[in-house]
């Protein structure tokens, strides 16, 4: 396998002005050698980032950054609360170093208050956390990252990408019976939405490359927010709004396993003034997915909290069109996360000419699924994630539409794994590039959670999941067996799986005219230049 015939050569990011990919001298566009672990739900990946944060001593390295956090939410029982424990480590000489979404206004359903009060707790204890606005109009730092550096213990360093965010609501597991600290979304999640998600846990020399990348924003001389209102509640709030300097940035760790990891990022086509470190804006993740999917042939296995945008998913539907063979699972929410009179139109209605697209290139090729829980209440996808031919996997903080792919700041990993999964089939997508243990088994986890098997061993044991028509297919049966039961009102004992066929609702005309350039204005945003617009080109 030739990796650049999957990841993005340092020219094919497009942004020459990153040090990404000039901190290494041979300006490889990834790093060699990492072990990289899935951790599926905030139950899971709490408990170890307060495990790893504890032990951390002074003089360490905290560094992180999130679209919204808060300081309550507990990382496992009393006394965990994410408000008390980054305070701790402060308190015991840990740098510590915070870049949080400033947010919209609360009335609006975002989190300005709640971001604004984590950052006082960790400024009082001694840390910097800033209030960072730096973004388009009507944009978001939507990247969830923490990197833990270890003074004189390189092996422990470790960093946490993908798309929890440490705040309500993500305290699940796979039960899904919802974080007991909730915050209420669209009525049909209930009182404590449940809720699916993926973080990643990496050790190796990509730890480097993510700290890199949390510098670049760190250092970036534009003020915090450019609003005169926002300067004014700055000024009321005795608000920290300049970020003090970091100390060098450590040696990569060591080679420690056998992931190849290439750091994606987006950051929109800022406008005034744009990033030092990404002049014309970043669309790397773009730019990874679209390069990849020229390749898939067998299986695009995808979770996805949208999945919206026409202009976006032209890829995944080139790439149906162009391979006969190449079928398309993804799981989605059944329900946006807002449902008013107005917002839910405006978020159904790119999904629907999505879908339209996807259906219209690969027809029966293509299966879209909700998820629930054993009781039946819908489960929130919030995951995004994407494996395609058992070989390139993604995980991060990015979803599948314009504002993810262009317009807000996001940040993923994409994985390749030089170790070979012997199970059949050896080669699924046809082109000699052997299926891969690191995707493979993370997208048979994620399977088998959904269509409630038991985890088997690992391999060389057999798993009838690993072929790409039989996982196809046993998630169709799955989700028509469910189905087939609430249609005939829950009688019987219930079938095993929490799969449902997801269809879209339709739309009037008139409502379509009306919500369109809503959802285009105020959704799902285009932020690329103009000259890639007019060719939809990343």
């Amino acid at each position: 396998m030739e990796l650049t015939d999957w990841l993005l050569t340092s020219g094919e990011r497009g942004n020459s002005a990153t040090r990404l990919d000039s901190r290494r001298s041979d300006r490889t566009a990834w790093s060699y050698g990492n072990l990289v672990r899935p951790l599926v739900h905030g139950a899971t990946y709490f408990p170890e980032l307060l495990s790893a944060i504890r032990a951390q001593h002074a003089g360490d390295l905290l560094l992180f950054t999130d679209w919204r956090g808060d300081p309550d939410e507990r990382l496992a029982g009393p006394g965990s609360e994410i408000g008390t424990v980054l305070c701790e480590a402060a308190e015991r000489g840990v740098i510590v170093k915070g870049l949080v979404w400033r947010s919209h206004l609360d009335r609006f359903q975002f989190s300005e208050a709640e971001n604004r009060h984590l950052g006082e707790e960790i400024e009082a204890a001694g840390g910097e956390c800033l209030l960072d606005m730096r973004v388009r109009p009507g944009g978001s730092h939507h990247q969830k990252l923490v990197v833990l550096r270890h003074a004189g213990r390189p092996e422990r360093d470790i960093a946490f990408v993908g798309g929890i965010d440490l705040c309500h609501n993500r305290h699940d597991d796979a039960t899904h019976r919802g974080d007991p600290q909730s915050l209420r979304i669209a009525a049909p999640y209930g009182p404590h939405p449940p809720w699916h998600d993926i973080q990643l846990a990496i050790r190796g020399p990509a730890v480097g490359d993510i700290e890199a990348g949390f510098r670049e924003r760190w250092d970036d001389p534009a003020p915090l927010s450019r609003s005169p209102l926002v300067r004014l509640r700055e000024l009321a709030h005795h608000e920290d709004t300049r970020a003090d300097p970091l100390p060098p940035q450590a040696p990569d760790p060591s080679p420690c396993g056998t992931h190849t990891v290439q750091v994606l990022r987006t950051y929109p086509n800022r406008l005034l003034r744009g990033y030092d470190f990404a002049p014309d804006g970043e669309r790397s993740i773009a730019r990874g997915y679209r390069k990849a999917l020229r390749r898939a042939r067998a299986l695009i296995y995808l979770e996805d909290q949208y999945l919206w945008s026409p202009q976006v998913v032209e890829g995944f539907a080139e790439a149906l069109i162009a391979s006969p063979g190449l079928r398309l699972i993804a799981v989605i929410p059944s329900f946006p996360e807002q449902n008013g009179r107005l917002t839910l139109p405006m978020n159904l209605i790119g999904r629907i000419t999505a879908l339209d697209r996807l259906r219209r290139a690969g027809g029966g090729r293509v299966a879209v699924y909700g998820l629930e829980n054993h009781a039946g209440t819908p489960v929130y996808v919030h995951a995004k994630a994407c494996v395609i031919d058992d070989v390139w996997a993604s995980v991060g903080s990015d979803n599948i539409n314009l504002r993810s792919w262009t317009h807000d700041s996001e940040l993923t990993c994409s994985v390749l794994d030089e170790s070979t999964d012997p199970r059949e089939p050896r080669d699924p997508g046809g082109l000699g590039d052997g299926a891969r243990s690191y995707a493979r088994n993370l997208r048979l986890e994620l399977s088998r959670e959904h269509l409630d098997m038991e985890a088997l061993q690992t391999p060389p044991t057999p798993d009838p999941l690993c072929d790409p028509v039989s996982a196809f297919d046993a998630f169709a049966a799955s989700a028509a067996a469910l189905d087939s039961w609430h249609d005939n009102g829950r009688r019987g004992t219930r079938p095993s799986g929490r799969l449902r066929t997801y269809r879209p609702p339709s739309l009037s005309r008139t409502v379509k005219t009306l919500c369109t350039p809503l959802h285009r204005l105020l959704v799902d945003p285009d932020g690329r230049p103009f000259r890639l617009r007019r060719r939809n080109e990343y």
